[in-house]
């Protein structure tokens, strides 16, 4: 893998988990205000789940040059 190919790949990683904690806290401050009388544990809760979510996309991303993808033949 080329350096300039890992480097786009960390930049996906990085938006992605931008994208998906942003998306969990604002989810998290949505259900605390209106459904959990404003616990803080929701905003936790949508947090985490949203930097998790992007770690495994993340994983996978990175480890995808190791993998054979189906449809493709080996040279």
């Amino acid at each position: 893998m080329s350096e300039k190919e890992l480097g786009k790949k960390w930049d996906r990683c990085l938006a992605d988990g931008a994208i998906k904690f942003g998306t969990g806290l604002g989810l998290g401050i949505v259900f605390s205000v209106l459904f959990f009388k404003r616990h803080t544990w929701p905003i936790s809760f949508g947090s985490g789940a949203g930097l998790g979510m992007a770690y495994a996309n993340c994983q996978n991303d990175l480890k995808s040059h190791y993998f054979l993808h189906r449809g493709e033949k080996e040279q």
